[in-house]
């Protein structure tokens, strides 16, 4: 049986996949382990934040009530980002949160993501724990011992204050558009610019719980980049729906991903003497450019798998406080207990503020490589690590490229396929030497 959590929380198409009952019960379970079942004393106290999608309202009323039913005290956020509710749960002394969104995802899909005391994302074993509950006879509470269910007053007022309070300098004198993705931060996005000193356009800023993330937000940039230029702007921010990730845009138009934001923070940490360990997580996917750059800066980059929760974990084992990952998930561990999107977004602005250079300028830190990535379907994937016609190819492959390129085969998480990565310094060459990985893996394996 497939397991039920995913790399981030339960998600599946709502109403189908994702049912009012699925809700009520991973909320029941969720209260049963979170609380460890039985305590003395209070009530146990959760938060539930979600983005504003169709679905949200009834998952909400269904989250909530599993959790009263299971004697749990309810304070609703109600429309907030992801990273707004992992801040509230540590903030709000509660005992876990719950955040209803499916991220970068259409409007059809929703998701369920629990947070432990503090803010923080729930290890595996955790999650197989909530999944095993499901079921299993619960006895309701009642009477006095039936959860209250109350709603926040200043929710998104404490997580504004928060992330502006972070930044060591105002933003006076920027002109910035941002786009919200019709998604969570349409509020508490532009609020939070303006107090930090910005000027602030915004767009995807009209949600109606059916438009999150359609042609907007940071899985398409083009919108944000013609109305950078329309505007004149000096820069463009770019969230996806439940504002866990940023992306960047340039006055000129150029694009800036998350491997050039993280190396902008790195190096504005580093040389503020707040760079744990000088040294930066990211995952095997980020640009042998980015690694580059760091080493010519003398900071070390620790690598993990794939998924900002393999990022947070080495970065709490190591106590480091930079990591993140090229899709704009990056994490500030000093401020924030989970990737935030918003964070990320007055962090970059500020790096230009202080330095007094154009974001342009400032990606220049490092050259992204030019990267390609064929996936290689229909294919045994479990045979790609202990065949020796592949190992043959990349090692030909990587002294072909030496140090200006890389190559990166793995097993796709999900699909029955195999990615095939390829980085050089001219993309003709990497697309030749993809293409070639590529065909050997289909010979070896298909």
């Amino acid at each position: 049986m497939a397991r039920l959590f995913g790399t981030d929380g339960v998600r599946g198409v709502a109403g189908r996949d994702l049912t009012a009952s699925l809700a009520l019960d991973l909320a029941t379970a969720a209260a049963q382990v979170l609380t460890d079942g039985e305590r003395e004393g209070p009530r146990p106290l959760a938060v539930v934040g979600r983005d504003p999608r169709a679905s949200g309202e009834f998952l909400e009323a269904a989250v909530v009530a599993g959790l009263a039913s299971a004697g749990v005290d309810v304070v609703r956020l109600g429309v907030l980002p992801t990273p707004a509710v992992a801040h509230l749960t540590d903030e709000l002394g509660a005992d876990f949160g719950v955040m209803l969104s499916a991220s970068h995802n259409p409007a059809p899909d929703n998701g369920i993501k629990f947070f432990a005391r503090g803010g923080h994302k729930l290890p595996d074993t955790v999650e197989d724990a909530i999944e095993a509950r499901l079921g299993q006879p619960v006895t309701s509470a009642v009477g006095a011992d039936v959860g209250r269910v109350t709603d926040a007053a200043d929710g998104a007022e404490r997580y504004i204050r928060h992330v502006v309070s972070t930044l060591p300098q105002n933003l006076d004198g920027l002109k910035v558009v941002l786009d919200c993705a019709n998604g969570a931060s349409h509020e508490v996005g532009p609020e939070a610019l303006r107090r930090a000193g910005a000027e602030v356009i915004t767009i995807g800023d009209q949600p109606n719980g059916l438009n999150i993330n359609e042609g907007c937000g940071s899985t398409h940039l083009d919108t944000l980049r013609a109305a950078v230029r329309e505007h004149g702007a000096d820069a463009g921010i770019a969230h996806d729906g439940d504002a866990d990730r940023c992306l960047a845009v340039a006055a000129d138009g150029s694009v800036v991903d998350g491997d050039q934001i993280l190396a902008i923070l790195a190096l504005e940490l580093q040389e503020a003497g707040r760079l744990a360990g000088d040294t930066l997580v990211v995952t095997v996917m980020s640009n042998l450019g980015l690694k580059l750059a760091m080493r010519a800066a003398g900071i070390t980059v620790l690598e993990t798998p794939v998924g900002d929760r393999y990022v947070l974990e080495a970065m709490r084992a190591g106590g480091h406080s930079l990591g993140g990952e090229q899709s704009g998930h990056v994490v500030l561990l000093d401020h924030a207990s989970t990737g935030d999107g918003l964070l990320t977004g007055l962090h970059l602005l500020g790096a230009m503020s202080r330095r007094g250079l154009a974001l342009a300028e400032l990606a220049k830190v490092m050259t992204r490589l030019p990267q390609v990535l064929v996936n290689v379907r229909g294919v045994d994937k479990s045979r790609a690590a202990s065949s020796p016609e592949i190992a043959a190819a990349v090692a030909a492959a990587e002294a072909e490229l030496g140090d200006q390129g890389r190559v990166l085969i793995r097993p796709s998480g999900t699909e029955p396929m195999i990615r095939v990565m390829v980085e050089a310094a001219a993309e003709t060459q990497a697309h030749e030497v993809a293409d070639r990985l590529a065909g050997v893996v289909r010979a070896a394996l298909g």
